[in-house]
Order: C-alpha cells, then sequence, then structure tokens
C-alpha cells in the first residue's frame, strides 16, 4: 500500500442524461494526514447545481478505513462505519449491512485501488481482479475491478499513461464503472467513466493537479 501525498484534482466533465449532452465541472480534494484522510468529490453543473461525495477516516497499513461517507445534493444522506458494532448503517434508515475488513466507499474506493496498484505495481497483471465491498449512501454491494492494463490517454491534463481498471456490471441495472489511475502522478484517478445501465454516462478527465 503506497498512498498518494495530498493533492487537488480538477476535472472536465462530459454527461449524457435522456438524451442530453451536458457538461460540468469536477473537483477532488485528497487530503493524506498519515493517521487519517479525507477525501471530497464535487461536481457543479449549470442548471443542475451541486453534488457532494465526502469520505472521512483512518489511515492503516491496509489503507484506508472509512469512518463516514455522504452523499450531498439538496439534502445529505449518508453511511457510518461502525467496525466495534460489526456494521455499516445508512441515515435514510435502509438496512444495516455487516461490515467487513478493507469496505470502501464510492469515494474511497478510488484512492484505495490507486494506493494498492502503487504499492505493489507487478501484483496486478492485466486480467487479474480486486474485489471490495463498496458502500453507497444507502446500501453496500461487492465490487470487482477487471485490471485491464496500460493505456495511453490525451486528456485536457496533457498525455498521460495510465493503467485502466473496469467494474462490469453484474446484474440488470448495475452500472460500468471505468478508472484510469496515472503512475507518474502517485497512482491518482486521472479518468472515470461510469455508464447507467439505459446508456447514460459521465465522463471526468484531468484537467489540473495542484499540490497543498
Amino acid at each position: 500500500m503506497a498512498l498518494a501525498a495530498s493533492a487537488r484534482l480538477d476535472y472536465r466533465m462530459t454527461g449524457s442524461a435522456n438524451g442530453l449532452t451536458y457538461h460540468a465541472q469536477g473537483e477532488l480534494l485528497w487530503e493524506n494526514a498519515g493517521g487519517s484522510y479525507n477525501a471530497r468529490m464535487t461536481v457543479k453543473a449549470l442548471f443542475i447545481g451541486a453534488r457532494t461525495l465526502s469520505s472521512t477516516g483512518q489511515v492503516s497499513i491496509q489503507g484506508l478505513a472509512p469512518t463516514r461517507f455522504s452523499d450531498k445534493a439538496r439534502t445529505e444522506v449518508a453511511a457510518h462505519f461502525e467496525p466495534d458494532k460489526g456494521q455499516i448503517s445508512f441515515s435514510a434508515n435502509t438496512p444495516t449491512v455487516p461490515w467487513v475488513q478493507g469496505a470502501q466507499d464510492r469515494v474511497s474506493v478510488f484512492l484505495q485501488l490507486g494506493g494498492m496498484l502503487a504499492g505493489n505495481p507487478s501484483g496486478f497483471p492485466p486480467g487479474s481482479t480486486i474485489s471490495t465491498l463498496t458502500v453507497g449512501p444507502r446500501a453496500a454491494d461487492n465490487w470487482t475491478f477487471l485490471v485491464e492494463g496500460p493505456e495511453l490517454l490525451n486528456l485536457p491534463f496533457g498525455e498521460t499513461a495510465t493503467v485502466k481498471l473496469s467494474r462490469q456490471p453484474r446484474r440488470e441495472y448495475d452500472q460500468k464503472v471505468e478508472i484510469w489511475f496515472a503512475p507518474g502522478l502517485d497512482y491518482l484517478p486521472v479518468r472515470n467513466r461510469i455508464t447507467q445501465a439505459n446508456g447514460d454516462f459521465v465522463d471526468q478527465q484531468l484537467s489540473d493537479l495542484t499540490r497543498p
């Protein structure tokens, strides 16, 4: 495990919803304090407003151990990681799920995967898979990522060498999740694309990266 140092990543986003194309700005603020972390993804789009996904927790030798995940648009819903009780609970009053070692949320999973790749680059050859319990604001599901291999991207940030991982849908309404990590940038996520079952998608590409 080799988690990236603190950074702010700015993204240009293109999406499609109900047959309409839109553009947005995204920001991932990653704060690695050594023993603890804070990660916040904010998306802002004209006429749509802002949405913020936040993850806070501890850092251990296994990587990130979230304690709280929240999803805020007009209102906020949150998931609480309670390893002492062996559960993950939700403010939306949906049923609790069992807590397991290594569980992540929909923000921390991006940084955890990058830390795993950075810590052992040769340990995840193309064709290998990584599975993790991934927690959303109302439920949790096992996400399995396939390591597809190296890919050279032409991003707004510039030409960037990456390693691509993808999560394939397992059920009828599952999302397809594709993530590209840049070895030259501490394996931070420089592009991600989420595609819904109906074809709607969001494609987020790095435009700028700054260090505090």
